[in-house]
């Protein structure tokens, strides 16, 4: 691994399958190594896939199956820019088709727990407006939503 810093991140036996959906679903994703137990440890067998190494839109990542210990939360999210609604809908869906859920405000789980936030660019800089009184409308219609509708942010922008 050529990065100085790592994201690691914990899986119950299923790094491996993680890894795997993130590289089919995320530009500039890839799995790019497994290596497997040396020896036997408390939550797996000699062999068995202990590390994947991989890349999340160019971030490095380490996944680890380490046991059912440790459950992912929401502490921890990718907040992935998209650029239109299109890009919106293909990454929400992927997460939320493939055993994941819908949360608020463009934030969803897969289906090993890890939290997404599949946000527009149109909502960043909706929300960080100058005009105060528009970001406040954009910010209100963000509260209300799921998945992000970017017309309704640009809608929610003009007033």
């Amino acid at each position: 691994m050529a990065s100085k810093n790592t994201v690691c991140l914990w899986y119950d036996g299923t790094a491996l399958d993680a890894a795997s959906f993130y590289a089919e679903t995320f530009p500039d994703t890839s799995v790019t190594a497994v290596h497997h137990a040396p020896g036997d440890y408390p939550d797996g067998k000699k062999g068995d896939v202990l590390t994947v190494e991989f890349t999340v839109m160019g971030i490095p990542c380490v996944g680890l199956n380490g046991g059912p210990q440790f459950k992912h939360d929401e502490a921890f999210s990718f907040q992935v820019l998209t650029e239109d609604q299109a890009e919106t809908d293909r990454l929400w869906n992927a997460i939320v088709g493939n055993g994941g859920q819908e949360s608020a405000c463009g934030w969803c789980k897969d289906k090993w727990g890890l939290s997404w936030q599949i946000t527009p660019r149109v909502l960043l800089h909706a929300i960080t407006n100058p005009d105060r009184v528009a970001a406040q409308r954009a910010f209100t219609a963000m509260m209300e939503m799921g998945k992000i509708d970017v017309a309704k942010i640009e809608a929610a922008l003009r007033g």
